[in-house]
């Protein structure tokens, strides 16, 4: 029986056997034992969705009975598919009955309007599945390293600590990127299900370290291998996403997996007013942290290796290849999304990481307020960004939405930093959009443009060219504000990186939309 199910009764002047004929040729449904029609509700959408169709004989006509649903299982995220079918199924119910009481009529037959939703291509169920588990890891890293971004204004003011320390120490975490670099390297060797769940283990550990630290440098210490960990975990996680995603659908699925981040990420706002009860009430973010150790039983009982790893295996002995991104073939395209992602991060690490610190010292911001300004300009924007963004790459082009998305996001947030009043609510409303389009645009032309043997290790080192620019950007910021007369306008400053990026340097990648993955980057073994 389906677990999402949406009835709709019509009334048609025709007798059965008219209704049943036209059913039959427009639909695409086929007689079931019991007597109904029976097909598929959506269009290469939903795995396991049903329409049903029954035809009753009345005095004046017939009366047809529509039914749709849904028998998708997905771990972690079955009711937000539930939700998404219980609403769409309305709609595409009423427009076969439109459609279907034309054909009977013999009257023109509309376009259907409603047979697909935001979904581009067909996903398997063991493919929704694996698509599932992964974007449940991207929330639990998300939210694990999110922490000391939204949390740093409270743990420098619990330390006595100042802005210069505050970048310094959001920085130095940055550091652990060398450890990134290694597990993400050795993703190519020993698999992508390994390498996760070890970031996974380490960022939980790390966590439950921070939450008890006796100092800033004991808490700052704790977050170069937090950053690590849940660096190598994203880098790892987002590889994984495309290789296992359905040709047509990588951009959507990587959306997806920023839907998971986004997730993260907004747990660790909705925690923020625990800030203003005392000055210590941070360890608690950091505390429930630790404590999604007790989810990793049951996300490595669910997580697969991905088929191309599993293919290559098959092949030869996987290694790590870390000369690989820099040669003939493939250099020119890291050169240049290793510029991107440094250009692009100087801006973005302290325009996100500094942001809260901005808000309480030159806005007098409470903690409560903070979380309500995130909430609303990034909430429900950031998920319509995510499903704008996916719909797009793969519609227009993945170069089109990076260059679009970074100069709109960086004009807007060059504007809060700059701004008073309403703007700091209308700035980073439109930014987060805009953001969104060109983070999952340049997220998907990262891992499609190497094979898979590489794919770990050129993951690991543009994360390296994006923490150096993030890096760079935090230790800048606050040494800036001094010169430019605040923090905000020193951030500000910094926006003319990913400008540069959108208009000299974006240009030059390859298009991948519509294009087979083994043809953009094909294996070498």
């Amino acid at each position: 029986m389906p677990h999402v199910r949406r009835r709709l009764l019509v009334r048609i002047d025709a007798p059965p056997e008219a209704i049943h004929a036209a059913a039959v040729s427009m639909l695409g449904v086929a007689p079931d034992d019991d007597g109904s029609l029976v097909g598929q509700l959506f269009d290469h959408d939903s795995p396991g969705s049903t329409l049903r169709i029954g035809i009753q004989a009345t005095p004046t006509g017939s009366t047809v009975r529509l039914e749709g649903g849904s028998i998708i299982k997905v771990p972690y995220f079955g009711w937000l598919v539930r939700l998404i079918v219980w609403v769409v199924a309305r709609r595409v119910l009423v427009d076969w009955a439109v459609r279907l009481r034309a054909a009977v009529a013999g009257e023109p037959v509309p376009p259907s309007r409603h047979r697909r939703t935001l979904i581009p291509a067909t996903f398997t169920a063991d493919q929704a599945t694996r698509l599932a588990v992964l974007t449940a890891v991207g929330a639990v890293a998300s939210f694990g390293s999110a922490l000391f971004t939204q949390n740093g204004d409270a743990v420098t003011d619990s330390f006595n600590r100042s802005d210069a320390a505050l970048g310094d120490a959001l920085a130095l975490a940055r550091i652990g990127v060398l450890v990134t670099l290694v597990a993400a390297s050795m993703a190519d060797r020993f698999g992508r299900r390994r390498m996760i769940m070890v970031g996974l283990g380490g960022m939980c550990v790390a966590n439950l370290l921070a939450s008890v630290a006796p100092s800033f440098e004991v808490f700052t210490a704790s977050q170069v291998f937090t950053r690590a960990f849940a660096n190598a975990t994203f880098a790892i996680t987002a590889l994984a996403v495309i290789e296992d995603a359905p040709e047509g659908a990588r951009a959507f699925s990587f959306s997806m997996l920023g839907m998971g981040l986004g997730m993260g990420f907004g747990a660790t706002v909705f925690l923020l007013p625990i800030n203003d009860l005392s000055g210590d009430t941070w360890r608690v973010g950091f505390a429930l942290s630790a404590l999604t150790v007790i989810l990793l039983p049951s996300i490595a009982h669910r997580l697969r290796e991905t088929v191309r790893f599993e293919r290559l295996e098959a092949r030869t002995k996987p290694k790590a290849r870390l000369r690989e991104p820099f040669d003939r073939r493939y250099g020119k395209r890291f050169l240049t999304l290793g510029a991107v992602a440094f250009l692009v991060n100087l801006f973005s690490a302290p325009s996100s990481q500094l942001t809260n610190r901005y808000l309480t010292h030159t806005h007098d911001f409470s903690n409560s307020q903070i979380a309500l300004l995130r909430g609303a300009t990034a909430g429900i924007p950031g998920v319509f960004g995510v499903l704008l963004a996916g719909r797009l790459a793969e519609s227009r082009g993945r170069r089109k939405v990076i260059i679009v998305g970074l100069l709109v996001a960086t004009a807007f947030q060059v504007t809060f930093f700059l701004g008073n009043g309403a703007l700091l609510w209308i700035m980073p409303t439109v930014s987060i959009i805009a953001a969104a389009c060109a983070g999952i645009g340049l997220g998907t032309t990262n891992n499609e443009l190497f094979p898979t043997e590489a794919r770990g290790t050129s993951s690991g080192f543009l994360l390296v060219c994006g923490v150096a620019g993030a890096a760079i950007g935090l230790l800048a910021a606050p040494r800036l504000k001094d010169v430019v007369g605040g923090l905000g306008p020193a951030i500000a400053v910094l926006g003319v990186a990913p400008l540069i990026a959108a208009f000299f340097l974006v240009p030059r990648l390859p298009e991948t939309r519509a294009r087979n993955l083994d043809e953009i980057s094909p294996s070498e073994v």
